[in-house]
């Protein structure tokens, strides 16, 4: 803001309440002192209007507003350069110096918990119940919206609560994938395999999990297709490989749908689902805790 709109905008302010203060006491003055039955003479639907003095409480109403905003101008920044003088926030109140000082005073006050889980190993800290309540509300918080609240997953996020895992379970694991992220690089095929290879390729993928397929897909040649193009990540048998995040195509689980025409739609156009890394976002101790709760919730005996 330069220099002339700060002093304009300070003077119209500054100005505003000060008329406004005079004008509540001038008008006051003038009113009469006590209650009375006579009218101003003016009727509106039948209804007069008596000459009473303005209640007193709402006279401090209007009293309280002027000081209220006084004090509002005084403590925190508005008007032109003025930093404001609230109590606790070097060099003026910012949203900035507010989120972080409710941040300091959250790590003060919790550090020494997290410092405690995350001098465990992630798979001791899952069988602590205390962590677990503390890595659940992390999951809500920043994982919920993708995995969905009961960790189950949905089309594309992957299912958290069973033992599939595209780049691994353990415990350990699960905490790089948090830290770090992952970028899934399934490639299109369409222009190299063409819409022929595309379907027998998607036939033979669902056959390995036990899928039947319609009829005209020669299943055959889809295997060789894909032992030339396909088994280079997903494995001669399609078990896939974690190291590179290629799926098992052979246990039914699939993340992005296990019908014909889905399976085609994968291989047509390939896959770039991205997990975001948390390391930046919520720091080693957070992902700590939150890791050993992923991996608590694969822990859970089947029901």
């Amino acid at each position: 803001m330069t220099g002339f709109w700060s002093i304009y905008i300070t003077i119209l302010t500054v100005g505003t309440l000060l008329a406004l203060t005079w004008l509540i006491f001038a008008t006051r003055k003038g009113q009469r002192p006590d209650t009375t039955d006579q009218t101003m003479g003016h009727t509106f639907d039948g209804i007069e209007e008596y000459d009473n003095p303005l209640p007193r409480w709402w006279f401090m109403l209007f009293l309280g507003t002027l000081i209220f905003g006084a004090l509002y101008l005084v403590l925190y920044p508005g008007l032109g350069t003025w930093k404001g003088v609230l109590p606790g926030y070097e060099g003026g109140w910012t949203q900035v110096s507010q989120w972080q000082r409710e941040m300091d005073r959250a790590n003060e006050q919790y550090g020494p918990l997290y410092a405690k889980f995350a001098a465990m190993p992630v798979a001791e800290v899952a069988k602590d119940e205390q962590a677990l309540k503390m890595g659940s509300r992390l999951f809500a918080s920043n994982c919920s919206v993708c995995h969905g609240s009961d960790a189950k997953g949905a089309f594309g996020f992957p299912n958290l609560t069973d033992h599939d895992w595209l780049y691994g379970g353990q415990a350990d694991t699960i905490k790089t994938t948090i830290m770090g992220g992952r970028q899934a690089a399934m490639p299109a095929w369409k222009d190299i395999l063409g819409e022929e290879g595309i379907k027998n390729v998607a036939g033979y993928v669902r056959s390995l999990s036990g899928l039947k397929n319609p009829e005209g897909v020669d299943i055959a040649a889809g295997q060789k297709t894909f032992a030339t193009n396909c088994a280079v990540c997903h494995g001669a048998e399609g078990k896939g490989t974690q190291a590179m995040g290629a799926p098992n195509l052979t246990d039914g689980t699939w993340l992005y749908g296990s019908s014909f025409a889905q399976v085609q739609q994968t291989l047509r156009f390939g896959r770039n689902g991205m997990m975001p890394a948390q390391k930046d976002m919520l720091g080693n101790d957070k992902v700590h805790l939150l890791a050993a709760y992923v991996y608590s919730l694969s822990q859970q005996p089947a029901k």
